[in-house]
């Protein structure tokens, strides 16, 4: 991805302590890393929670890229309950 060089242009910290980027980035997450007292570094940012971080790990990502094929390749079928219980139970 290529980067977007912009001219510096000067914002004005509010008395709130906030500083406006622009409507192009409402909503969006952002890291923000003071590298020296006044010099901040600003980079957009994807936030993953710790409680789904384990959906990232290669083999949680290898085990549902299976279960998506096997899903895509088996249709669904209308059994009862009762028939599927059976089946698992070895009872067929």
């Amino acid at each position: 991805m290529a980067a977007v060089a912009t001219q510096p242009c000067v914002k004005v910290i509010g008395a709130n302590g906030q500083i406006s980027l622009g409507k192009q980035y409402a909503g969006r997450q952002v890291l923000i890393e003071e590298q020296e007292v006044g010099v901040w570094l600003v980079r957009t940012a994807t936030v993953i929670p710790d409680n789904e971080r384990w959906l990232h790990q290669p083999k949680a990502a290898k085990d549902l890229q299976n279960a998506l094929s096997w899903a895509q390749a088996n249709s669904p079928a209308d059994v009862t309950l009762d028939a599927t219980l059976e089946k698992l139970n070895g009872q067929t």
